[in-house]
């Protein structure tokens, strides 16, 4: 049975953008104060908890995951004491707060680096990851940034490079170096101190980089490039061997599993960008001594067939172990999944299927802001762009703005987020989406997810058993989830049209179809030799075995 202290396994967390959740003040700009405001419509949901991304000072570059002060709150956002009112009105709505931890790498502004790149003597110059150039001048190897061009540049005080995975202003922790991992480790017991639940970890893998600074070798001709980035980014073009995933992490992980583990009922979930993102998930959670969760961007692509999502669960299957995994279909990084999945389907009807599937999946879950009124990719023109990453590499890739833009309250002309032009433009398409219209309407995909997510409440079995694929033919996805003597068989429709299929003999007499989802399906257990069951397009069916 699940405790208090284990409410993250099988929970389910809504992830909140701030900048874009509610403006308070009438800047244009989302703020604590305004998610404090909305607190009871997430409640509402029947959520386990909230993550927050980064809300940290912040020059914001990278819109806060440009951090240049790990203990405060940017001006932007509020203060401390308004987190601490966030805080503290959630926990009274049962609500878990899990905040964003964003430390393998700094803003350039951060005290730490601004003294660390004065000279190669005084007590930070190891703390940043430092090298000099090649007899030509040239960086020390290969490595690419993920936002384009080298991962190193040049400062001329130190003559030496300094390494940085993201934009020249996010320079690369050195975790080689104790005192930093100590400084790092200390900023998160801050915030566990004030009574966060969790950490969502951001990229997680990155931690460490080979001492030696090896080049990365190319992906040869023909190979798949599995990393969360664009084709068109170079930075797929090589196999991330020796700048991210080195086995010292693991260590560095159980160390600050320790630091959890003095908080009882604390969480961790680790962001995975890796050549073989399943393969690191369960390197990274199994044993119960690491990471509690981590997710890897393998429901976070485009793919999304039935066929496709039977191999990544299999894949999972085989790898995992004791491991335990986060699933996600949208975040603040990717293109929505009513668009990245769901373009060329029924926008009322498929987002509504496609969360059924992921919240019967074994695991825990996060759902992001405005997944749960089924919101397609924003179109944000090329002048509004704000995202770094969207202006190095447009117009093959335009960013990660599509997905961030303000969560639309109302069907007003701002969506009731701001009373100001807000800091990205409203979609008039999410206007008639807006939470108020779904509340009216009995139909919505509002009200689908408030319906499965108390099915996945009133079913143990789905937050904590079991799971096995079942063969249901090609185009339906099918699973036995099983725990503590109970069995659940789920189906899938993620198709336009009608699918039939008959069941396993195990299954005929026995199987009956659950209610309280809103889907449709047709069961005939009848015949002899095998059960028969019609899914309409874009249904599923929930089925106990007894």
């Amino acid at each position: 049975m699940q405790t208090s202290s284990s409410w993250w396994r099988g929970g389910v967390i809504y992830q909140i953008y701030p900048r874009s959740f509610l403006d308070s003040n009438g800047d244009g700009i989302g703020d604590l104060p305004g998610i404090t405001a909305r607190l009871d419509y997430v409640a509402s949901l029947g959520v386990d908890g909230i993550w927050l991304s980064p809300f940290f000072t912040s020059p914001m570059l990278d819109f806060g995951y440009d951090i240049s002060d790990y203990r405060d709150v940017d001006p932007m956002f509020g203060t401390l004491e308004d987190f601490k009112t966030l805080l503290e009105r959630a926990h009274s709505l049962g609500l878990k707060v899990m905040i964003d931890q964003v430390i393998s790498h700094t803003s350039d502004q951060h005290p730490w680096f601004q003294q660390s790149r004065q000279d190669r003597t005084n007590d930070k110059a190891d703390w940043f990851v430092w090298s000099d150039p090649k007899p030509d001048g040239t960086p020390p190897n290969n490595w690419l940034s993920i936002f384009g061009g080298s991962a190193w540049t040049f400062d001329s005080r130190r003559q030496q490079y300094y390494l940085h995975n993201f934009l020249t202003s996010q320079p690369d922790v050195n975790f080689h170096h104790p005192e930093a991992r100590q400084a790092q480790l200390d900023n998160m017991r801050f915030w566990l101190e004030l009574g966060v639940d969790g950490f969502r970890l951001d990229t997680v893998n990155f931690y460490f980089h080979d001492q030696a600074l090896r080049d990365n070798p190319p992906v040869p001709a023909g190979e798949a490039k599995t990393l969360g980035a664009p084709d068109s980014n170079p930075y797929t073009w090589q196999r991330h061997v020796y700048d991210l995933s080195r086995p010292e992490n693991l260590d560095f992980l159980k160390a600050l599993r320790a630091l959890m583990d003095e908080y009882p009922g604390t969480t961790t979930v680790g962001e995975i960008g890796d050549d073989k993102p399943l393969e690191r998930m369960a390197e990274y959670t199994a044993g119960g001594d690491k990471l509690h969760m981590a997710y890897g961007f393998d429901l976070l692509n485009a793919p999304h067939s039935a066929g496709y999502l039977r191999e990544v669960i299999e894949r999972f299957q085989r790898l995992a172990g004791d491991a335990w995994p986060c699933w996600a279909l949208s975040n603040h990084d990717v293109v929505r999944s009513a668009t990245r999945w769901g373009a060329d389907e029924d926008p009322l009807a498929y987002p509504k299927v496609a969360l059924a599937m992921v919240l019967s999946l074994r695991g825990s879950v996060c759902l992001y802001q405005g997944e749960e009124l089924g919101l397609p990719e924003a179109d944000v023109p090329f002048e509004r762009i704000q995202d770094p990453y969207g202006k190095v590499l447009w117009p093959e890739f335009k960013g990660r703005d599509g997905c961030r833009t303000p969560m639309p309250w109302r069907q007003t002309g701002q969506g009731d987020f701001s009373s100001v032009e807000p800091w990205l433009p409203v979609d008039e398409r999410h206007l008639p989406l807006a939470v108020a219209n779904q509340e009216d309407d009995a139909n919505s995909v509002l009200h689908a997810t408030r319906a499965l997510l108390n099915f996945r409440r009133q079913h143990p079995v789905l937050r904590e058993g079991d799971i096995q694929l079942v063969d249901v033919g090609d185009e339906l996805l099918g699973f036995l989830r099983e725990h503590d003597g109970t069995r659940m068989l789920c189906l899938f429709n993620l198709t336009g049209a009608e699918q039939v299929t008959a069941l396993s003999q195990a299954y005929t007499g026995s199987a009956r179809l659950l209610e309280g989802t809103g889907f449709t399906a047709e069961l005939d257990t009848a015949q002899s030799q095998a059960a028969r069951l019609v899914l309409p397009a874009y249904q599923a069916a929930f089925l106990a075995l007894d």
